[in-house]
C-alpha cells in the first residue's frame, strides 16, 4: 500500500496529530500572556526612583529574561498556525493544489527556525550585530505587509483562496497577529531612549531627567503593550470559537 504525501506527514507527527498541535498553540497563548505581564510588572520596579539602582538593575534583568518568552511564542505562533491549517478543513485550495500542505508546513517550520535564531540572537547580543536587528526587522515588517494584504483579502472575498467555509475568523485572526507584531516593533522604537537614560542612572543616579526619560519610554509602551493582548486574547477567541465558520 502506497501512502500520499499528506499520509506520509500525519503519520509522522503520530496519533491525535491535530490535538497535538491544538495544545502546541495553546502552551504558545499561555506562556506569551505570561511572559508578557512578568515584563510588565517588573518594569514597575525598574521605574521605582525609592529602590537603589543596583535593586533597578536587577529588576531589569528580570525584565529583559521575561521578555524572551513572548518573543518566542510570537515566531513559533506562526508556523503552528499554518500546521494547525493543514490539518483542519480551512485550509486553502489554489488550482487544485493545496498551498498549506506539508511541503508548505516544513518550509514555514524552516523559515521559523531562521527568524527564532536571529530574534534570540539579538534578544541576548542587543546591538553586537546590527545585521541580525536588520534582518529581524526586514522579517517583521514583510510578514505585516504580507500577513497584512493575505488577512484583508480574507476577510473581503467571498471564496478567499476558494475555500468555501467562510474563513473570515481566520483572517481575523491573521490580522490580529499582525498588529501584535507591529506593536512589536513599536514598543522598540519606543523603548530607544530607555538605554541612554538607565546608562545615565547607572553612572550618575536619579535625577529629575534621568526619571523622566525612563517614565516616558517604559509608559510610552503601554498602548502597544495593551495592543498586543488585546490582539492575542482576541485571536484566541477566535480560534476557539471560529464564528460563522461552515466546518
Amino acid at each position: 500500500m502506497f501512502l500520499t504525501a499528506n499520509q506520509c506527514f500525519h503519520y509522522a507527527v503520530g496519533s491525535h496529530t491535530h490535538g497535538w498541535w491544538i495544545l502546541l498553540h495553546i502552551i504558545l497563548f499561555v506562556f506569551w500572556l505570561g511572559g508578557d505581564l512578568g515584563v510588565f510588572w517588573s518594569s514597575r520596579f525598574v521605574l521605582r526612583p525609592d529602590l537603589t539602582p543596583a535593586a533597578r538593575a536587577t529588576a531589569l534583568k528580570i525584565m529583559g529574561g521575561l521578555d524572551l518568552g513572548p518573543k518566542i511564542c510570537l515566531v513559533l505562533f506562526l508556523p503552528s498556525g499554518v500546521t494547525l491549517m493543514a490539518l483542519e478543513p480551512h485550509g486553502a485550495t489554489v488550482f487544485g493544489v493545496n498551498p498549506f500542505g506539508w511541503p508548505v508546513v516544513v518550509a514555514v517550520w524552516l523559515f521559523a527556525a531562521a527568524w527564532l535564531a536571529a530574534t534570540i540572537t539579538d534578544h541576548h547580543h542587543p546591538g553586537r550585530r546590527p545585521w541580525v536587528r536588520r534582518a529581524d526587522w526586514t522579517i517583521r515588517l514583510t510578514l505585516i505587509a504580507a500577513l497584512g494584504a493575505t488577512a484583508v483579502y480574507t476577510l473581503v472575498a467571498d471564496r478567499p483562496f476558494g475555500v468555501d467555509t467562510n474563513p473570515r475568523w481566520l483572517g481575523a485572526k491573521l490580522l490580529l497577529y499582525t498588529v501584535a507584531i507591529g506593536c512589536g516593533l513599536g514598543i522598540r522604537l519606543t523603548l530607544r531612549p530607555f538605554g541612554p537614560a538607565f546608562g545615565a542612572l547607572m553612572t550618575t543616579g536619579s535625577t529629575p531627567e534621568v526619571e523622566r526619560n525612563l517614565k516616558r519610554s517604559i509608559d510610552g509602551c503601554l498602548p502597544y503593550v495593551w495592543g498586543i493582548w488585546g490582539s492575542v486574547l482576541a485571536a484566541a477567541a477566535l480560534g476557539v470559537l471560529k464564528p460563522f465558520a461552515e466546518l
